[in-house]
């Protein structure tokens, strides 16, 4: 069976695509969706002077406001119906699966399959509504501080505008699950990717006009580009790292015949938490400090909040570098149980060679596994940091930092292995009926 599936893989290629009538489907409602969501992301709220807008984002350039701008696919900078974007549903499955892991009643939620899971998303439904208004009041307010940006600031606004957001994010959580269910991939990740990727050729183009106006040296912009090229290679080479454990497999009689014991292996990737810590770490600093940089009368506290969480800033680098180490660890704890795998290993006869079944090998599992996430999480901090230190001082656009790297090419492979699989599954199928219509012929 192995090497069938090894076989159908490598035969996979692009004429598959006319036949894979299931795949195309897929592929274009997702790209109607995200069509969708960027159109969404050009219709302003009510009541709002985008001139003025614009004021105060020139007066940010390269600060958290353009920060949170990126991930909202340029929607902050226009105060679309989308300028909450999707962080709310993220911050509130943060809080979920943190309250999962001390409160009974959820934990036992988590135990109890399909209907738990569905409940849990239910409270994180709840949970994104509640947290999107109140950032939404916290960014209506923030703009009726500004004096000019609203047309009729009152009380009219402040629900107007809370209505609206809120109502964008819920949207917003819908279609990446719609996505998820009918698409190709990850949905939220999918909506992410697709805002960061609009913004992109904006972002160059700017780049390079700054070159033009003799603002951005040659030398500093190809230095840039190297150091794109080479993140991007880092994170592909560690994306597909992975540390195999051996896991053999007893002989086998069945009847009069023997088979042989087989061998096989275990997969623990490097990063499992993957693009998701990055993502946490960014949707618990951005808020905070994008409604105090729409208001321009802050009180002291928040003008020093504001300093000390500023791009490049030391307390911006510690406390995001503190935040992706924790999510990292927290997440992998949470997508990979090393006492079930033990058990399931166990269940169908499995043994790393060396280890005793049961326990021990779940503190095996857990320790390799502990270590690899450590290589991991050092890994999502510097392509995150490294980046921000090298260019936090320069007037270039935020697009070109690590986080915004990671979350581009993380997705873009997981999208075309989605692709590889649902061509894998279609070749497969049509292997087994071709197999079925021969055995009918010669019978």
């Amino acid at each position: 069976m192995a090497s069938a599936a090894e076989h159908l893989a490598a035969n996979i290629n692009f004429a598959s695509f006319s036949k894979a009538t299931e795949l195309k489907k897929r592929i274009w409602f997702t790209l109607g969706a995200l069509l969708v969501y960027r159109l969404g992301t050009y219709i302003p709220i009510p009541g709002i002077n985008l001139d003025a807008l614009a004021d105060i984002f020139s007066q940010n350039q390269g600060g958290m406001l353009a920060f949170f701008n990126t991930f909202a696919g340029g929607a902050v900078g226009r105060m679309a119906i989308f300028a909450l974007n999707i962080m709310p549903y993220i911050s509130a499955s943060i809080i979920i699966q943190l309250l999962t892991t001390v409160s009974p009643h959820l934990e036992q939620l988590k135990k109890d399959g399909e209907a738990g899971r569905k409940q849990i998303n239910q409270y994180t439904r709840y949970g994104t509504v509640f947290l999107a208004a109140l950032q939404g009041y916290g960014i209506a307010a923030g703009l009726e501080s500004a004096g000019t940006i609203v047309s009729d600031p009152g009380l009219f606004f402040r629900a107007a505008t809370v209505i609206t957001l809120v109502g964008g994010t819920v949207f917003l959580m819908w279609l990446g699950e719609q996505i998820t269910a009918r698409g190709i991939g990850n949905g939220i990740s999918l909506i992410i990717f697709a805002g960061i990727v609009a913004e992109l050729p904006s972002a160059i183009v700017g780049t390079l006009e700054l070159g033009r106006q003799g603002a951005l040296s040659t030398v500093l912009i190809l230095s840039i580009l190297v150091i794109s090229i080479l993140v991007i290679a880092a994170i592909v080479f560690m994306e597909r790292a992975q540390r195999r454990l051996i896991v053999q497999y007893p002989k086998r009689q069945m009847g009069n015949k023997v088979y042989q014991g087989d061998s096989s292996h275990l997969p623990l990737k490097l990063n499992t938490a993957g693009v998701i810590p990055p993502i946490f770490a960014s949707s618990l600093l951005l808020m905070p400090t994008t409604v105090a940089a729409l208001s321009p009368n802050m009180p002291d506290w928040a003008v020093t909040l504001t300093a000390l969480l500023g791009r490049g800033q030391p307390g911006f680098l510690v406390i995001y570098l503190a935040l992706i180490v924790f999510f990292a660890f927290f997440y992998t704890a949470i997508v990979f149980n090393p006492k079930d795998t033990a058990d399931n290993l166990k269940k169908y006869g499995g043994f790393i060679p060396g280890i005793r079944p049961g326990a021990r090998t779940a503190e095996y599992i857990d320790y390799v596994l502990t270590r690899i996430t450590v290589i991991g999480a050092i890994y999502l901090a510097a392509i995150s940091l490294l980046p921000e230190l090298l260019i936090a001082n320069l007037a270039l656009p935020f697009y070109f930092g690590g986080t915004s790297l990671l979350i581009v090419v993380s997705v873009t492979m997981d999208t075309v292995s989605q692709i590889q699989s649902h061509l894998l599954a279609h070749q497969y199928e049509g292997l087994v009926k071709k197999s079925k219509l021969r055995g009918g012929r010669r019978r």
